[in-house]
């Protein structure tokens, strides 16, 4: 392979690395928002509950709020979960073109053979 199409497949990882950088920031910031999405719904459904329960004084403005929580908590939930799904999806594919660009590349093995090392060949450590 000679150096413009060598230096082309480098340059072409090195971008797929760095959409593959982006989509892993994204879906781990998915997740954290998917977890504070389930926060919300959990104390939305334990305070309405609590309040028909009569275990929390009924207060229209923490009804309100406990609503709110509970259908925001479900809306961004969902809308995090697919948004991470669908990163997924394209991480896994951008690493499999990473993978085939390298198998093009046809690297060679630059490792010195051990017999033919010049330093001492004791592998004992002092």
């Amino acid at each position: 392979m000679d150096g413009d199409q060598s230096g082309h497949l480098h340059d072409e990882i090195s971008r797929i690395e760095d959409r593959i950088e982006q989509l892993t920031e994204k879906i781990e910031s998915c997740r954290k928002l998917i977890l504070a999405s389930r926060i919300a719904v959990a104390g939305g459904a334990v305070a309405l509950a609590g309040m028909l329960l009569g275990a929390i004084r009924f207060d229209p403005g923490v009804m309100a709020a406990a609503v709110a929580a509970l259908l925001g908590g479900i809306a961004v939930w969902g809308s995090n979960r697919s948004t991470a799904q669908e990163a997924a999806k394209e991480l896994t594919l951008s690493e499999t073109d990473r993978s085939m660009l390298i198998q093009k590349m046809d690297l060679r093995d630059v490792t010195p053979l051990r017999q033919l090392s010049t330093g001492p060949q004791d592998d004992t450590i002092a």
